[in-house]
């Protein structure tokens, strides 16, 4: 992450937030949660899923985002997390000492939901009143972000069917959501789905060739957006399929949806049904990810500019 005092204009980006260890997860599911309480075998669950990880990159990779960014740029480029440190406050406040008067600010999550998006905007309230912002409510079909996905997708599909003789049925998946924030007019399922046709369309999957599932649907209740990823494997083996490639696309890196949900979780669903699976490298350091971002906050710039 870089900053300095001499720029009164810098970009901000926002994320979830990851524990550093596994001791650290109740607290930080009670900063997920606003301090609700969940049942004792949740958290033992979110423990297990960590624990069998075994690593915690989210912070170190976003923070890795935004150096690439900055060096771009040449602008300073925070970070800060909604539920983890660095806490978003605290960078708010690191951003005023250092002489920040106006920012970017970017949501690491490219769909916009209010229950993302949404709260990342409101993580903002504690800024100091003299600093202004523009926030980007979304940015799921920026031609950057789909060349990226696109870019990871080709490498994946064509190591598959080299292993398998023949090219797997692609699942692209977002992380789900209660179903009655889109009842309420969220756009979120429209824009996950939508930036899926996309890089379905860059790398010239059929609409035979691809499918598109939620996946880590809430443990806590409620009814949650579906298909489940389980769910669509199983269509797929009904089909005749032996073997299946999954593209978060909600996602642009590595994390505990990604290295437990996906590489654990499905992967071993998978096997169970008779077949293997296979997964996109996430964005991480991609350089088109980069230039995407970059791509935004000039496109903010020449506007704030007129």
């Amino acid at each position: 992450m870089s900053s300095s005092g001499k720029s009164r204009s810098a970009v901000l980006l926002l994320a979830h937030g990851s524990p550093d260890s596994v001791d650290q997860i109740p607290e930080f599911l009670s900063k997920v949660t606003g301090g609700r309480p969940l049942p004792p075998a949740v958290v033992e669950e979110v423990k297990h899923r960590y624990g069998k990880v075994g690593c915690f990159p989210l912070t170190y990779l976003t923070n890795k985002q935004a150096e690439l960014l900055s060096e771009q740029l040449g602008i300073p480029v925070y970070v800060g997390m909604r539920n983890w440190h660095p806490f978003v406050a605290d960078t708010l406040a690191r951003m005023t000492a250092d002489g920040i008067s106006h920012a970017t600010v970017i949501c690491m999550a490219p769909q916009n939901s209010r229950t993302s998006v949404g709260l990342y905007r409101s993580s903002l309230r504690s800024a100091d009143e003299g600093t202004t912002f523009d926030f980007v409510e979304s940015w799921h079909d920026h031609p950057k972000l789909i060349e990226a996905f696109a870019e990871k997708l080709k490498a994946g599909l064509a190591s598959a069917a080299q292993e398998c003789g023949k090219l797997p049925p692609v699942i692209f998946t977002a992380h789900s959501v209660p179903e009655r924030t889109i009842l309420e007019g969220d756009p979120y399922e429209d824009q996950t789905k939508h930036t899926a046709e996309l890089v379905a369309a860059a790398v010239g999957l059929g609409g035979s060739a691809w499918k598109f599932a939620f996946q880590s649907q809430g443990m806590s209740g409620g009814t949650w957006l579906g298909p489940t990823v389980e769910q669509t494997i199983q269509q797929l083996k009904e089909a005749g399929h032996n073997g299946v490639f999954v593209q978060p696309i909600g996602f642009l890196c590595d994390h505990i949806e990604v290295l437990y949900d996906i590489d654990i979780g499905f992967k071993e669903f998978a096997a169970s049904q008779g077949m293997k699976l296979w997964r996109a490298e996430s964005l991480n350091s991609s350089p088109l990810l980069t230039e995407a971002l970059a791509d935004i906050v000039q496109s903010k710039s020449a506007v704030r500019a007129e």
